[in-house]
């Protein structure tokens, strides 16, 4: 059974070894973070950053297993009714699973019930369809597709902006 707790920073060395290659770290972070590979110090370090904010929640997922997921849940509005998710990512060695999933609807309901936020929004990249398919399957539809782009490696990827009402 899955549950969902605030991150630890000691959940970082196991969160950061899920990002194999640069390719999937951009996709998972686009440029919030610097140079690949991502540490667990600089990923500390990120959330460090936000610990005062009354609007942002790291949180890792876990099961039987151990530590197998996270996200991060943070206000877009001044009245706390649209929350964003976002760096979603699950165990690398499990995936297909449908950790993915599991993690999104315990992140609905603790959105919903606990944030008592309205709508979620997320936005993926399409070129990350595992990603895309995670979210229309956890109940997020698309609500654009032109909504900005990330160049990496002389790439232009455009992002799906997604969202899931309450």
């Amino acid at each position: 059974m899955m549950r969902f707790r605030p991150y630890k920073s000691c959940d970082a060395e196991k969160i950061v070894g899920w990002l194999k290659d640069e390719y999937g770290f951009r996709q998972w972070s686009a440029d919030r973070f610097g140079k690949f590979p991502l540490t667990a110090d600089e990923l500390n370090a990120h959330y460090a950053g936000q610990a005062y904010n009354d609007g942002f929640f790291e949180f890792t997922a876990c099961d039987e297993k151990g530590i197998c997921g996270h996200m991060i849940i943070r206000f877009t509005d001044e009245e706390k009714k649209i929350a964003r998710f976002g760096f979603v990512i699950v165990d690398s060695e499990r995936r297909g699973e449908g950790l993915g999933r599991k993690m999104l609807e315990l992140a609905k309901e603790y959105t919903r019930d606990f944030l008592e936020a309205e709508k979620i929004t997320l936005g993926v990249f399409e070129n990350n369809p595992a990603a895309l398919n995670c979210y229309l399957a956890a109940g997020f539809r698309v609500v654009g597709t032109d909504v900005g782009f990330y160049s990496y490696h002389g790439e232009d990827w455009k992002c799906t902006e997604m969202e899931c009402i309450l």
